[in-house]
């Protein structure tokens, strides 16, 4: 690597927020500890830690912890408690829509018992969500009535495709704006999950695993709300 011209080192660049989660040994070590054990339990214990819970040994932790290098502010916890409520508004679509569609017996066998299984995780992430705005302060956005078109196994299996598509995309909306290291990690753990969901889906519907290629595409806010405004009654 060459040398600036004045012979001066040069300043050395602020790590991103991800590139900070990698490289810091300590919060690896605690992302993997926490959200690789199994249960909904430890997941939620993650995310209630992650946003100022209270730890094992009795002491509190600060729900204004910020990544290195910037400065904890209520306006950056005010924008991640919106984040968490929007990711919690979908859902909450997304466990009711799953509900209904157990509920339909359009599906049977392993099928079936699968979107058992992604209601049950979407149940789960409802309840992290709601449990990581509350530690850092903020109240869970209310539960919105939701309406589907429950018709066909094959309507419902490409309604789930495409809502499965829409809330990774979300997530991956929201990425760069979350201003708690920690927060971000859950929030990415989450979006892995949407976007399995999705794949698998994809398989089942006969359409690509990969709808955007070798590179996800975000969804901001607007857009993933107005694609939800259908849903809600």
């Amino acid at each position: 690597m060459s040398s600036p011209a004045n012979g001066e080192e040069p300043a050395p660049q602020p790590a991103g927020i991800v590139e900070r989660l990698v490289r810091d040994d300590v919060d690896r070590k605690r992302f993997l500890k926490m959200a690789g054990s199994a249960g909904a339990a430890s997941f939620g214990a993650f995310m209630l830690a992650a946003c100022g819970g209270s730890s094992s040994s009795g002491k509190s932790t600060s729900n204004t912890a910020a990544p290195a290098g910037t400065t904890a502010t209520t306006a950056s916890r005010t924008g991640d408690i919106a984040i968490l409520n929007y990711a919690l508004t979908l859902e909450y679509l997304e466990t009711e829509f799953y509900a209904k569609v157990v509920a339909s017996g359009l599906f049977k066998g392993k099928v079936g018992s699968l979107i058992k299984d992604f209601g049950s995780q979407e149940a789960t992430h409802v309840e992290a969500l709601k449990g990581a705005v509350e530690k850092l302060g903020g109240t869970p956005a209310a539960k919105p009535a939701g309406k589907f078109p429950i018709n066909t196994a094959t309507q419902v299996a490409e309604l789930a495709y495409t809502v499965e598509n829409l809330g990774a995309a979300a997530y991956l909306g929201q990425a760069a704006k979350i201003q708690n290291a920690e927060v971000l990690a859950a929030a990415l753990a989450i979006h892995t999950v949407e976007a399995r969901h999705a794949a698998t889906l994809g398989t089942l519907v006969k359409k690509s695993v990969t709808p955007q290629g070798a590179f996800a595409t975000p969804a901001d806010m607007s857009t993933v709300l107005a694609a939800v405004k259908p849903f809600l009654a």
